[in-house]
């Protein structure tokens, strides 16, 4: 790839990672357009990435035009493979060779299915945020690998790892961001609806206070003893109330009674 090309792609991908404070948002597909990005940043048969929890992988997600190869490479890491050696140390998985990975029983159902795949070489980094491991990226490439390769292409790969792990990076905050963002707006919903409640509280206690010409608080603890008794939420009461379809009778007769017990 061009490298202008390169950077006008990698602004893009970058832009892209960061457009996770949105509804709707779902994890599998934002990794999969970050996976998009990756195979063409880095010349790759395809990648992936695992999200995983407590040592377990709970979720896959693939990139490329080989999105079916990557994900069956991804799930053949069950067992072992780049992605869980990458998340068990914190640290990228140089590119290996999958021919001298299989000959060292390194990965053995991974390496068979790679193989039978034609994929050559692969890679993976920390999915991280932080000191928050939150899975790995995976990339797949055709690329042979060996002993006698040059200088530059040892370069390359080292670039290749810093990139991937740059890409890795960036989606690992996108998820944070949007997590953050979702528990905003859940508080946010949550301190909205307890703010129209308490409205519609002191609303329905001034429309008895005013009907019945008694204190505010007399015609509180009517709607509470009405709410408890009938065991339904205060809010409803209130709203009740508001909307003048309450039984007012019996809303009396609840302050009656709180007046009894008071006295007694």
């Amino acid at each position: 790839m061009h490298g202008r090309t390169r950077e006008i792609r990698l602004a893009e991908a970058l832009v892209e990672s960061a457009d996770t404070l949105v509804d709707g948002f779902e994890a599998a597909h934002y990794l999969s357009g970050v996976a998009d990005h990756c195979v063409g940043l880095l010349a790759a048969r395809g990648a992936g990435f695992m999200l995983i929890d407590d040592g377990r992988a709970v979720s896959l997600a693939a990139g490329g035009a080989d999105r079916e190869v990557a994900l069956e490479l991804l799930r053949a890491q069950y067992g072992g493979g780049p992605c869980l050696d990458s998340y068990s140390s914190g640290r990228p998985v140089p590119p290996v060779s999958i021919r001298a990975a299989r000959t060292d029983s390194r990965w053995p159902e991974f390496t068979e299915r790679a193989l039978a795949h034609d994929i050559a070489t692969t890679y993976a980094v920390p999915l991280r945020r932080r000191d928050r491991l939150l899975g790995a990226l995976n990339v797949f490439g055709s690329a042979r690998a060996g002993d006698s390769r040059s200088e530059d292409s040892r370069s390359e790969d080292g670039t290749a790892l810093r990139l991937a792990q740059l890409l890795a990076d960036c989606a690992a905050l996108g998820l944070e961001n949007n997590t953050a963002y979702v528990q905003c707006r859940t508080l946010a919903g949550q301190l909205q609806q307890a703010l129209s409640s308490r409205v519609r509280i002191e609303q329905a206690k001034g429309m008895l206070a005013e009907r019945w010409r008694t204190p505010a608080d007399h015609a509180f603890v009517a709607m509470r003893q009405y709410a408890r008794r009938r065991r339904l939420p205060l809010d409803r009461v209130a709203q009740e109330v508001v909307d003048r379809v309450a039984d007012d009778a019996e809303l009396r007769r609840e302050a009656g009674r709180a007046d009894d017990e008071g006295r007694a």
